[in-house]
């Protein structure tokens, strides 16, 4: 049975009513992190590498979006610096989880981090630390190719940019805002991984590596694919997010979704490639 998507119109909440919000969930996450003690966090640093490599994937540092000032893209390139030097060679051990915003801190001028690219309602503005998104992108999709378990992820709530050039699913992202929206991810096996990051000359770089060679690999791919009009005169996004696990002889040993995404769309569907990316 296909899935019946929710079709919902965008909610202007006050500028009171978020920054309440905002500031619950804020102090919800800081009492879950340092009181709740029902995860153990990873803190375990090491330089030399794991000897297998589990997962790797890069992504372009530099994309020519339209309407977005270049000197947004090279302040996320300094952003993403300060945070790799945060996450590159993490150690996750059997029963630790892994926490975006506990390992990075907050993004604050004070810590070098400046005004980069942030998502707002469906544009860009600056925003400091803005741009750190690429690097919890880049994380969970390398994730979804390990036996690691996604235990806290949100979709992006608005698709921007047209297909020109994407080379993944769409919604197979995982957006951050500091610390309520999160991504974490939990070390179910009995190996520790290591999380490597690397920010080069073109492309932000990384990998999961592993005490054991991999015994699996993963195929992570898209179906249900819908865009609907809605009512209220916009358009929404649809797809579910899936996996299949093939053993090293390639042979199918489970097949499972991951997850639903639906996002509001910002440009007119079936609108041609306009040199924009994703």
């Amino acid at each position: 049975m296909k899935p019946i998507y929710p079709s919902k119109e965008p909610v202007n909440r006050s500028k009171l009513r978020l920054f309440m919000g905002k500031l619950f969930f804020s102090w919800r996450r800081y009492f879950q992190w340092y009181f709740a003690g029902s995860a153990c966090y990873a803190a375990t640093f090491q330089t030399s590498q794991l000897p297998f490599k589990v997962a790797e994937h890069q992504t372009p540092l530099y994309r020519p979006l339209r309407n977005v000032d270049m000197w947004l893209q090279e302040n996320k390139v300094i952003n993403l610096k300060l945070a790799a030097e945060k996450i590159n060679g993490l150690v996750l051990k059997p029963g630790e989880t892994f926490s975006f915003w506990r390992l990075v801190g907050k993004p604050t001028r004070a810590k070098g981090f400046t005004e980069g690219m942030v998502l707002n309602n469906g544009s860009f503005v600056p925003g400091i630390g803005g741009g750190l998104c690429q690097l919890s992108n880049l994380i969970y999709w390398m994730t979804l190719h390990t036996p690691l378990q996604v235990k806290e992820r949100w979709r992006h709530t608005h698709d921007v940019f047209p297909d020109a050039e994407r080379t993944q699913p769409f919604g197979s992202g995982a957006t951050v805002v500091y610390n309520y929206i999160d991504l974490q991810i939990t070390n179910e096996t009995q190996y520790s991984y290591q999380l490597q990051i690397r920010v080069g000359v073109r492309c932000l770089e990384g990998e999961w590596r592993s005490e054991q060679p991999f015994t699996h690999t993963y195929e992570v791919y898209q179906s249900d694919h819908l865009i609907t009009q809605e009512w209220w005169g916009g358009y929404l996004r649809h797809n579910v997010i899936s996996r299949r696990v093939f053993d090293l002889e390639n042979n199918p040993v489970g097949d499972e979704i991951i997850t639903e995404n639906h996002a509001m769309m910002m440009y007119e569907p079936m609108l041609p490639g306009d040199g924009s990316v994703g």
